[in-house]
């Protein structure tokens, strides 16, 4: 009965340091394969409603590889920009400068048909919040002329 018992715990145990070891060599083989990836906050699409009328809606569509995608009537480009976020909003606000690759060269929202391939803007973004931010011509968030809202994040 002795020899049976002793046998058993031997065969429980051997189970249970070769689970062990196995567990171990699993964690040992496997590589960290996760990528933590931010994107600026600016990133999704976003409108703005063009007057007179109130019915033509130009969006912008910021994506997260620093292309942007702007389409305003029968006007679309193509082009990058770079987000330039701040470390301290009470003291200042983020610019973004957006360079147009290509335009082609249809009217606007505002009836305008001008060709803007190789136009470099710079704005300053003032956040008023979370979904709605305005294009403004200063660091101080002063003369701003354009107002956004976020369609999709």
């Amino acid at each position: 009965m002795k020899r049976i018992g002793l046998s058993l715990l031997c065969i429980l145990s051997s189970s249970f340091v070769l689970a062990t070891d196995q567990k171990n060599t699993v964690k040992a083989d496997v590589p960290n394969t996760f990528k933590v990836v931010t994107r600026p906050e600016i990133t999704g699409l976003w409108g703005m409603q063009i007057k007179p009328n109130n019915q033509c809606i130009e969006y912008y569509n910021f994506k997260a590889n620093n292309s942007v995608i702007i389409k305003s009537g029968e006007e679309w480009s193509s082009g990058i920009y770079n987000y330039q976020p701040v470390s301290d909003p009470t003291q200042e606000i983020p610019a973004l400068v957006l360079q147009v690759k290509y335009d082609n060269n249809e009217k606007d929202c505002s009836g305008n048909q001008e060709d803007q391939t190789g136009e470099i803007s710079q704005y300053f973004v003032k956040w008023k919040n979370p979904t709605t931010i305005d294009f403004c011509v200063n660091e101080k968030g002063e003369q701003c002329f354009a107002t956004l809202k976020r369609v999709l994040p």
